[in-house]
């Protein structure tokens, strides 16, 4: 199965709890039927990426990273690989590449959509479409910052940094019921 078809499938079968997150959906559906490179970077329309909030094992605290060309704290994911056959897949690779973590686990079904626009490594001004899923980190797992980086450290969930305020309700779709409380 292609990445293609593997993010079609993905967002078929996810069902999110919120309005707001299913118009997304829909949104997400219309743009990979209306273009076969939505997966790629290359495609200068738009383009799938893969993110993952990643959550210490308690649950309790996020990782998140000081993107250089943003300048701001963000969570962890990019874009998807040629080799990457799923989104869930993508996600995991960037999570571990950029959190310098083994043992990584990945939830099987997205936590939620974004899309926003950005220039990313076409230097073009572009969208990226945000498919965002829940990694858990294992005990005593301890991060370390790739030059994809300014900084990256672990926050509390309910104490995100100053300027990433638009991060909550990202962190409260990752985060178990019930963790930390």
């Amino acid at each position: 199965m292609s990445l293609h078809s593997n993010a079609v499938a993905t967002l078929e079968a996810w069902r999110p709890a919120l309005a707001a997150q299913e118009s997304l959906r829909q949104a997400f559906l219309g743009f990979l039927a209306a273009r076969e490179d939505s997966c790629q970077r290359s495609c200068a329309a738009g383009h799938l990426t893969a993110s993952a909030v990643v959550l210490d094992h308690t649950g309790t605290r996020v990782l998140l990273t000081l993107h250089p060309r943003v300048g701001r704290w963000l969570q962890l994911g990019g874009h998807c690989e040629p080799a990457d056959g799923s989104l869930a897949e993508a996600a995991l690779r960037e999570a571990t590449e950029e959190s310098g973590m083994s043992g990584l686990r990945i939830g099987a079904a997205p936590v939620h959509l974004d899309v926003h626009p950005i220039t990313c490594s076409l230097g073009v001004p572009t969208r990226h479409f945000d498919v965002r899923y829940a990694v858990h980190a294992p005990a005593g797992a301890s991060p370390v910052r790739s030059e994809e980086s300014d900084d990256l450290r672990w926050w509390p969930v309910d104490a995100l940094p100053a300027g990433s305020e638009d991060l909550a309700d990202l962190v409260k779709a990752a985060v178990p019921v019930g963790a930390g409380h």
